[in-house]
């Protein structure tokens, strides 16, 4: 029996898709029914499914997104001002392959973070690279990436990552040495590469955080002009949540 020595090679060639298809048609007797190409056809089948499979979950864990949530799973019921047309147009992709921007803005609670990482989920999904950063955490990583000589380098990793989450923009007034890093970056990223940025605050009051009016205009000029924009209102998703949770009966 040839059974064993092929399920060895399989493995030795780290073919574990296959592997596991083979295993699986051993066991089922209308297998035999099927033609040596047809069998072959299913083992690649596997086979594929299998490494892409393992790709997502590299894609994923690399993105380090701060919630898990998908698209198919956006409370489009609440009123919160949410746009589904342009929800679906982004769910394509399209913008990320042309190196365009998005902006989510609202108060709160209202659930930014959450549709952007169901964004950003949808394109590891697609195919696309991902990387979620708060916008604090971001400058405190450039700030120990020039003490300690990193900095050229983490650079480069960022200007090739698909697409971008900066989260919490705008919590804080940047100082001189943010403002230069975050135009840099987004020179190195603008119209290559795309960012999706939350933001309490209304665009409207972006260059005053910024601070520099010059540099403002030039970050600015990088960030918005090529961006989709989503604006949500209304009360806060967690105080929704423990209203109804309030309002519910007890049990007597």
């Amino acid at each position: 029996m040839l059974n064993h020595p092929t399920l060895d090679k399989l493995q030795q060639l780290r073919l574990t898709g296959m592997h596991k298809a083979l295993r699986d048609q051993w066991v089922l007797p209308e297998i035999e029914s099927l033609s040596f190409e047809e069998r072959l056809g299913l083992l690649a089948d596997r086979e594929l499914t299998e490494r892409e499979d393992r790709r997502l979950q590299t894609r994923l864990r690399q993105a380090k997104l701060k919630q898990s949530a998908c698209l198919e799973d956006i409370d489009c019921r609440t009123p919160r001002g949410l746009d589904k047309g342009l929800i679906a147009q982004l769910a394509t992709g399209e913008w990320i392959h042309d190196g365009l921007n998005a902006i989510l803005v609202g108060p709160t609670g209202v659930g930014k973070t959450w549709i952007a990482c169901a964004l950003a989920h949808h394109a590891c999904r697609q195919g696309y690279t991902v990387r979620y950063l708060r916008l604090p955490r971001l400058f405190e990583e450039l700030r120990l990436a020039h003490a300690d000589g990193r900095f050229p380098r983490l650079m480069q990793a960022l200007a090739k990552i698909h697409l971008l989450l900066l989260d919490d923009w705008g919590l804080t007034p940047l100082d001189a040495e943010a403002r230069r890093d975050l135009l840099e970056l987004l020179d190195d990223r603008h119209g290559q590469r795309s960012t999706l940025v939350t933001s309490q605050l209304p665009v409207d009051h972006w260059h005053e955080i910024i601070g520099d009016p010059t540099l403002a205009d030039a970050i600015l000029d990088r960030l918005v002009h090529n961006a989709y924009r989503i604006t949500l209102k209304g009360e806060s998703m967690r105080k929704r949540k423990a209203k109804k949770l309030t309002a519910t009966p007890r049990n007597k």
